[in-house]
């Protein structure tokens, strides 16, 4: 069992389940997935390989194959046919999302230069966080020298809790550094 998985099972749940007043412990939020994707648009539009680079960076970080998400139509002011590469993404679950969450909570997110925390209301309405990252190289498996250019990351928190308030209660169980309310 992930650290993480470990936590939530010890002192997350039960906090959930005392200031919110769950009747049933299978009403208490959990993680159901994390998504990382990486999309730079017209770069890949250009040139082919750079999907190729995208790919085997999300693969490093994450630990898990990517999946090359392709164009679902063409436009031609963009130079843009349909099936076209645009980019590649990952969905992480059970202990190899647990795992990067550790990772992304207790080693990158600290290496971010001049960070202040995470804005707390990039919630959708429906308990799932939203975040993105300027650089690929806050992860400590990027090795600096073998990357051909810094991309910025998209991340999805993807919970099944009701509401913000217990979205924002379960990350920050998990240890998610959000920034004060003011």
């Amino acid at each position: 069992m992930s650290r993480l998985k470990g936590v939530y099972e010890s002192t997350v749940k039960k906090q959930l389940l005392d200031k919110f007043k769950y009747k049933n412990v299978n009403q208490v939020p959990k993680m159901e997935k994390i998504i990382v994707t990486c999309s730079p648009g017209r770069e890949c539009v250009q040139n082919a390989k750079i999907v190729e680079s995208i790919s085997n960076d999300l693969g490093i970080i994450t630990g898990q194959k990517p999946v090359i998400t392709r164009a679902k139509n063409s436009i031609a002011t963009f130079k843009l046919r349909e099936g076209q590469a645009l980019g590649a993404m990952v969905t992480l679950r059970g202990k190899t999302m647990y795992e990067f969450l550790d990772r992304l909570v207790n080693f990158s997110l600290p290496r971010v230069k001049d960070f202040r925390g995470l804005n707390s209301k990039s919630f959708d309405g429906r308990g799932n966080y939203s975040m993105g990252i300027q650089e690929q190289i806050i992860f400590p498996e990027i090795n600096y020298d073998k990357i051909d250019k810094i991309r910025s990351l998209g991340i999805q928190f993807v919970t099944t809790a009701k509401t913000n308030d217990e979205g924002r209660e379960l990350l920050r169980g998990f240890g998610m550094p959000f920034k004060k309310d003011k």
